[in-house]
């Protein structure tokens, strides 16, 4: 089966992100996995944020340079990303858990918006190393992807 990736990219914007985001407002949201919504909105928000003021922690060079390299151009090609799901970000405050996902939610939204309006240098990726702003925006509506495959609506 032929898969059109350029048709799969032209969906991998900021703006779907947003879109996505504002369908999952005011939802009784759950999980399948092993992080709440709450957690994982949160955890998606921080490494957007990280994007612009640096991770807390990065893997040595060499590894950013050849596996995380390697990784990232695999899933910009098949436009998918897949990842622990619940590992968090090396060095980034625990994520607390919320029944109230809204808060969550928002600072996502405003992470999207800020990063779309960035535009100052950008952090190297903690696995990925040093990434463009487009490069970047593949990475993190991926990432917001790939963790929405664990929410459901209850």
């Amino acid at each position: 089966m032929w898969i059109n990736f350029m048709e799969q990219h032209d969906q991998l914007t900021i703006a779907s992100a947003l879109q996505q985001i504002e369908q999952l407002e005011n939802k009784s949201l759950r999980s399948v996995g092993a992080w709440t919504p709450y957690q994982i909105f949160i955890h998606c928000a921080q490494s957007i944020e990280y994007s612009m003021l640096g991770y807390p922690e990065q893997r040595p060079e060499i590894f950013q340079n050849t596996i995380g390299k390697l990784a990232f151009s695999i899933f910009s090609f098949v436009g998918h990303m897949i990842h622990p799901l619940d590992e968090p970000i090396p060095g980034a405050p625990t994520l607390d858990d919320s029944n109230n996902i809204q808060p969550a939610l928002d600072r996502l939204k405003s992470a999207y918006i800020n990063f779309e309006q960035y535009t100052g240098p950008l952090a190297p990726h903690f696995i990925y190393g040093d990434l463009t702003k487009e490069e970047y925006t593949l990475a993190h509506v991926m990432h917001l992807n790939n963790h929405l495959d664990e929410i459901r609506e209850r």
